[in-house]
């Protein structure tokens, strides 16, 4: 199996505290495990959602280790397409849904603070 740390410059790419990304492949490009650091079950159980309605993927599954241990692993096996294709787009896809729910809680946010003045000034 060879392991793949993100590196930029020759550096580590991410500060102590920082999330880092390893990859641990086993030979075949169609299964991995990726090794998050500083991410817990919040993250580990969105992107296993994610990967498990990929019609490409056959196995998604996540680990913590040890409370105290600060890493997540994520297993991924797929029908054919890389591990790391269907991680990143795994990702991509929570990104794009996080905006999403951010933008709408924003809105509903301005709205009630709209709402909120308005009330207030039929008061006054």
């Amino acid at each position: 199996s060879t392991s793949i740390s993100m590196e930029v410059d020759g550096e580590p790419s991410a500060p102590e505290n920082e999330p880092t990304l390893t990859v641990e492949n086993d030979g075949d490009s169609s299964s991995a495990t990726f090794t998050l650091t500083h991410e817990d079950h919040t993250l580990g159980n969105a992107v296993r959602y994610v990967l498990a309605k990929d019609p490409r993927v056959s196995f998604a599954g996540y680990s913590v280790p040890h409370p105290s241990e600060p890493k997540m692993n994520v297993r991924v096996q797929t029908t054919g397409v890389a591990a790391s294709t269907a991680f990143m787009d795994a990702l991509e896809s929570l990104y794009k849904m996080s905006e999403t729910i951010d933008d709408a809680f924003r809105s509903a946010v301005e709205k009630h603070q709209a709402l909120s003045t308005d009330a207030a000034h039929a008061r006054a």
